[in-house]
This record gives structure tokens, C-alpha cells and sequence, in this order.
């Protein structure tokens, strides 16, 4: 009896340090608080993408894989924090990661997407960033597609919203 507690004692203890020793690599860093978010953050709003553009194709050093750099163009709906106006536009950029990455590196934005972001800005003061990657809030309204462009110089919009007829 105590040769199979002293065993399974020993098997848990090597999975736990097994597990330990891989975990740095693959582990998910913690999500920002929403005060640590608020106090990152340059801006907080609830925005509205307007327009996502693929910029570059960058092939990953590690994996070979072709990662798409974008640039998305968001409106203004409501300033929680910041220095930008409702109506105004504000460019966010962000680079793919690649398929077989652990976790949410990246924030992805959608055309006709509208949510609450915190955005930091980028140094030279054009366009900015999401603060971390749990910077996106829910979904206000869902995107109209989750597809994004591949080809620098693509440009994916939000569909037409249709146009309100008067009754006859």
C-alpha cells in the first residue's frame, strides 16, 4: 500500500513539474483588469469599424507563414477616456499571428463591427494600437463578415446598410 502511494505520489509530482517546464512557452499571459485597462489605455471608446486594409505581408521568422499586417479604420461613436472627438476617425493597426499560436495575441477588428476598445498610441502619433490583447470588449453590434483582406492594398468595408424607403 505504501509503495503505490509513494508511486502515484511520484508520478503526480514529475507530471506537475512536466507541465511547469513547458508552460512558459505556451502560456497565455493574464488578461489586463479593467482598471489596468482604464489607466494603459489613451483612449476608450465605443467605436464602429469602418474599413480594414491589408498593409504588408511579413513571412514569421519561426513558422514561414505569411502574416498579413492591417490597418483598420474606426469611428467614433462615444469617448469613454481620450483625447478624440465623437465622429472622428482613428486608425488602429495590428499584424496576424501565426495559425498554430496559443492564444489571443492579436486584436483583430471587423468592418461594420461596433464595440468598446482601449487603444494606446503608437509612437510618432498617427495611429494607434490595442492596449492588450483582452482590449476588445463584446460585440454592440456583430461584424457583417470575419473575413479580413490577404493582399497589401486589399480593402474590405462593412456591407450597405439599406436605404430607409418612405411609405407610399
Amino acid at each position: 500500500m505504501r509503495r503505490l502511494n509513494f508511486f502515484s505520489l511520484l508520478v503526480s509530482a514529475s507530471l506537475v513539474l512536466a507541465s511547469l517546464a513547458a508552460s512558459p512557452a505556451y502560456a497565455l499571459p493574464a488578461p489586463m483588469s479593467e482598471q489596468e485597462l482604464t489607466e494603459k489605455s489613451d483612449v476608450i471608446a465605443l467605436v464602429r469599424v469602418l474599413s480594414v486594409t491589408c498593409t504588408s505581408i511579413v513571412k514569421d521568422e519561426q513558422t514561414g507563414e505569411d502574416l498579413p499586417g492591417y490597418l483598420a479604420t474606426l469611428k467614433v461613436m462615444e469617448v469613454k477616456k481620450g483625447d478624440v472627438q465623437q465622429g472622428e476617425e482613428v486608425l488602429v493597426t495590428w499584424r496576424a499571428v501565426p495559425k498554430g499560436s496559443v492564444g489571443p495575441w492579436t486584436v483583430e477588428y471587423f468592418p461594420g463591427e461596433e464595440m468598446i476598445t482601449h487603444l494606446i498610441k503608437r509612437s510618432g502619433g498617427v495611429s494607434y494600437a490595442s492596449t492588450w490583447w483582452n482590449a476588445k470588449g463584446d460585440d454592440v453590434k456583430a461584424p457583417d463578415s470575419r473575413d479580413l483582406p490577404v493582399t497589401p492594398g486589399d480593402t474590405v468595408l462593412p456591407a450597405k446598410e439599406p436605404e430607409k424607403r418612405m411609405p407610399l
